[in-house]
């Protein structure tokens, strides 16, 4: 049957400008960085993809690694596009990323020219487009000069292949100094994806957030539920079948402990009294920063992703409340790294 989408979707999510670009999000970004691999059927990707279309999202998150195995969520993107998408490509914000490894070889890892521009062209096949929307360096490469790296990024734009660039999991310092090269080269950064969650305060701690804002660049967020951890999977003191503690390479059943138990128990109910989920009020929290852009967001599921979603709409947050979440929300829980 021949997709259509809702034609309501412009109007269900608010939208946040990236920085001081021009460019615009909606709060909600649709990350495949799990499960949009080899390991679930193709049907079940679709149809969470296309939710996500019609529930408003435009912005779809991915990278050569993400899978598994490494590159599969690119063509399973580039396939949603070549058959049902392909018509709204303009609508469409479609990132991708490289420097993390995804495989053996040394150039496909890192931040060098050859790695990132060769991935590049890589992506551009399997998605079956002729451009990114965003090109990100996933990931800082410290033997590498900054500055061969972002020479990459702006080659990517300069040739055509990309419209803007980004970075992933950059200190501060780091995420300043590119920003500042990228800004002279004439191809401001754009976006910085790090991990934010109740569980990780990194971006408060290093004051990447006031950095970020500082330098006009918007924030994309990741893991805002901490890899399930701030969800009430988990409470009753198992893990339930197929669970990511399960079958992840980022979360371990090791992650499900006594401590992480006491802490998440007084979260989810701080969410309970406010008539909301653990989950909703932990995507409340990230997003109640001006400085963050847009929040990325997976789903195994349709209702998952509609639950997810409906966040924005509870009150917001009250002083004491934010206590209650710093008191409970220990930095370092659970952490594991993309």
């Amino acid at each position: 049957m021949t997709y259509q989408p809702s034609e309501t979707r412009h109007g269900n999510l608010n939208w946040r400008r990236a920085g001081t670009s021009g460019l615009t999000l909606p709060e909600f970004s649709f990350g495949l960085w799990q499960k949009f691999g080899d390991r679930t059927p193709y049907e079940t990707q679709r149809e969470i993809l296309l939710a996500a279309f019609d529930a408003g999202i435009t912005h779809f998150d991915i990278a050569n690694r993400y899978g598994p195995p490494s590159r599969a969520a690119e063509k399973t993107f580039g396939r949603l596009l070549r058959e049902d998408l392909g018509a709204w490509r303009e609508e469409i914000v479609v990132s991708t990323k490289a420097g993390n490894p995804i495989s053996a070889s040394p150039y496909h890892r890192g931040g060098s020219r050859k790695n990132l521009l060769q991935s590049l062209d890589h992506s551009l096949k399997d998605l079956g487009v002729d451009y990114v929307d965003v090109f990100y360096s996933h990931s800082p490469d410290l033997a590498v000069p900054l500055e061969e790296t972002v020479g990459a990024l702006v080659s990517a734009v300069h040739s055509g292949k990309a419209l803007y660039v980004g970075i992933s999991n950059y200190s501060r310092e780091r995420a300043h100094e590119a920003a500042v090269l990228l800004k002279d080269a004439g191809v401001p950064l754009v976006l910085h994806q790090p991990r934010y969650s109740i569980f990780d305060r990194r971006l408060e701690i290093e004051d990447i957030l006031g950095q970020s804002a500082a330098d006009g660049v918007g924030l994309i967020t990741y893991s805002p539920l901490a890899q399930g951890l701030l969800t009430d999977k988990y409470l009753d003191g198992g893990v339930p079948a197929g669970a990511r503690a399960e079958n992840s390479d980022f979360l371990s059943v090791d992650d499900i402990t006594d401590e992480y138990r006491s802490r998440v128990s007084a979260l989810n109910d701080l969410a309970r009294e406010r008539g909301q989920s653990l989950a909703q009020l932990a995507l409340q929290w990230v997003l109640r920063r001006p400085e963050v852009t847009t929040a990325l967001i997976g789903a195994s599921s349709v209702e998952q992703l509609h639950h997810n979603l409906q966040a924005p709409g509870f009150a917001a947050l009250t002083d004491e409340e934010l206590e209650i979440i710093d008191a409970h929300g220990v930095h370092g829980t659970g952490l594991r790294t993309k």
